[in-house]
């Protein structure tokens, strides 16, 4: 009975719709996400269009979409409220409080669920790769998801409409991808597949050249729309053709000669590309297809000199046409494959617009010094020192006791030691937020986990909206099954990366958001003019991302260089209770002066900042929590 019910769980899976252009949908986050539908041939969810004004022609999608496709059209204003504060792609289970946002989380969701209704489609899970963690990572820890859902995307689009009424200019993050497509391929079976490459080239006598391969044997598989080509000659094809027919690796081959066996791993050949991420396809592949198909387009229409400066994305171009149904599911949607001419090329060979593509440096400090002393020193004679301000309430404890069950964190499955722990550290969020808060206001519980503390302010705050906000689905799902228990009917999840939120709020509370994450809260609140209550954690995975440079406050910069700072950041997680406690005392300094940046960079945005060390300080080793409120 619990599969029937399962099944007949209703999901609305909301896109916008801006407009379309000879035959192709916009924005690209929704032709993907329609392309993956019809790829999976996948009917669980009622789609429905959001159009971005009023006078979109939404009849023009009769001549883009199949029949096969229902898709209904919703205005802005009609959507569910959960969705209006997130971005599209969007999807949601009735009642309309549990909602999956951003793309690479909506199409991985996608593939779960086509895979749930017909286990006999492996082929789909495969899409997510070898450890099922394709497009997993939010753009801000991943270059790669970001290149991909974000990046090429939004880059395609500019390069579209600039190339409406001028010569267009090549965007970098194209050139980046061609530049990626000629990196040697990491796979978890290496080794041995170099080993059987190596053999392959030696009997040849020669290197076999992917390019060239595929342009002689082009001829052959254009004969075929959907089937692969049953005798491709590179290895590196042999195996990604296996694994789309049969759904597993190629059988062993017999135990190599001796010469083989023994050659050293830097004397063995690089695996080429087949597909984006290597030698499978895999969601990054349905990502980019819509993108660099439109990229082509114009072009092969404006531009078709410049096509010889990308013979890999070209050959994958091709390649990707062979995969059985992708054809089919591009003309579903409306894509009319381009037949282009062959490029003969080699992944080695060098391209003029490699140069342009963009790349990050290492920052050079002549008069660096390491070690956290001489940092600590320097700060120190700028007049920086350690400084906590006093705990509100130092004894203040939730009756925990007579919560219910589902309530505390000893309703998980941690030990009754680190339960208590647990419950020590949110007893000094849970007194400043239900302090700050008024009847009415909405908070958020960025990265949530499993909802420890967004599920206590839901229970203690009843007049308030809280929401939860986390990447992995699992423990969203776990939160939502206790709050449906204790039957709260003011909290919202929503599994997405933060910054495809966009909903208003009054307060904004993370405990133990890693790294840069805390950070991330931190600009979402400033944005917002939100109060704050985040607790951060693992100092060591900070660095400079795309949104943020370190140190971050004008007094910091001036003071300290990157590496300096990073030198803070790497001690500040020497705070394990096994350390010696000098060494702790030492960590304990590093953090309290990484959060001290955090909050004068807070404070010149016009905000009142305390950092404030939980009690008891056993609590946690991260036991910092820094508040801010708006001024």
């Amino acid at each position: 009975m619990k599969g029937i019910k399962k099944s007949l769980t209703e999901e609305y899976l909301y896109l916008d719709f801006s407009h379309h252009i000879e035959g192709f949908i916009f924005p690209l986050h929704t032709s993907v996400t329609l392309f993956l539908l019809s790829y999976c041939d996948c009917k669980i969810f009622k789609v429905c269009l959001v159009p971005n004004r009023e006078s979109t022609d939404v009849l023009l999608l009769k001549n883009v979409l199949s029949e096969d496709v229902e898709i209904q059209i919703i205005s802005r204003q009609d959507l569910p409220p959960i969705v209006q504060s997130c971005c599209l792609p969007a999807v949601v289970e009735r009642p309309d409080n549990f909602c999956r946002a951003g793309l690479a989380v909506v199409l991985r969701h996608i593939i779960q669920k086509s895979y749930e209704a017909d286990p006999s489609k492996k082929e789909i899970l495969e899409l997510l790769g070898f450890k099922k963690t394709c497009l997993k990572a939010c753009a801000e820890v991943s270059q790669w998801t970001r290149l991909c859902e974000l990046t090429i995307p939004l880059a395609v689009e500019n390069f579209l409409k600039e190339s409406s009424d001028q010569p267009p200019t090549i965007p970098a993050e194209i050139l980046e991808l061609e530049r990626k497509l000629s990196e040697p391929v990491r796979v978890h079976n290496d080794d041995k597949l170099r080993r059987q490459k190596l053999k392959q080239q030696k009997a040849a006598g020669v290197r076999p050249s992917l390019a060239k391969e595929k342009a002689q044997s082009k001829d052959h598989r254009q004969g075929s729309s959907e089937e692969m080509d049953s005798s491709p000659e590179s290895l590196e094809l042999k195996v990604a053709f296996a694994k789309l027919t049969v759904h597993e690796d190629p059988a062993p081959a017999n135990r190599e000669p001796s010469h083989i066996r023994k050659a050293k791993a830097s004397d063995l050949p690089p695996l080429e590309h087949v597909f984006a991420e290597g030698l499978y396809f895999t969601l990054a592949d349905i990502v980019l297809l819509p993108c660099i198909h439109h990229f082509l387009v114009i072009i092969c229409k404006k531009l078709s000199e410049k096509l010889v400066e990308f013979p890999l994305l070209a050959a994958w171009y091709q390649r990707i046409q062979e995969v059985p149904r992708v054809k089919t599911a591009a003309s579903q949607c409306g894509i009319q494959f381009l037949h282009l001419p062959q490029l003969q090329t080699t992944s080695n060979e060098h391209h003029p617009n490699l140069d342009e593509a963009p790349c990050i440096e290492e920052q050079s400090d002549p008069l660096f010094i390491g070690g956290p002393r001489p940092t600590m020193t320097k700060l120190m004679e700028k007049g920086i020192e350690v400084m906590f301000s006093p705990h509100p309430c130092p004894t203040w404890t939730l009756d925990w006791d007579t919560l219910p069950a589902a309530v505390s964190p000893k309703e998980g499955k941690m030990s009754s030691d680190r339960a208590l722990r647990k419950q020590q550290q949110l007893n000094n969020l849970i007194y400043v937020v239900t302090n700050q808060a008024r009847p009415g206001d909405r908070i958020v519980d960025f990265c949530s986990g499993g909802g420890h503390v967004g599920i206590v302010l839901a229970y203690m705050l009843p007049s308030c909206q809280v929401t939860l906000i986390e990447n992995k689905e699992l423990s969203l799902i776990h939160a939502k099954k206790r709050s449906d228990e204790l039957g709260l009917s003011n909290i919202w999840f929503i599994q997405a990366n933060m910054e495809y939120f966009t909903g208003m709020f009054n307060i904004g509370v993370a405990l133990h958001a890693c790294g840069v994450a805390t950070d991330m809260v931190i600009e979402h609140c400033i944005k917002t003019r939100a109060s704050f209550v985040t607790c951060p954690c693992c100092y060591g995975f900070i660095q400079n991302t795309s949104k943020f440079n370190f140190p971050k406050s004008d007094q910091f910069k001036k003071t300290l260089s990157y590496k300096e700072h990073m030198i803070l950041c790497r001690f500040a997680d020497q705070t394990a209770v096994q350390l010696p406690p000098q060494r702790r005392l030492i960590g304990k300094q590093c953090m309290c002066l990484v959060d001290l940046d955090r909050a004068r960079a807070a404070e010149e945005r016009g905000y009142s900042i305390q950092v404030i060390s939980m009690q008891p300080e056993s609590c946690s080793p991260k036991n910092n929590m820094i508040v801010g409120v708006p001024i």
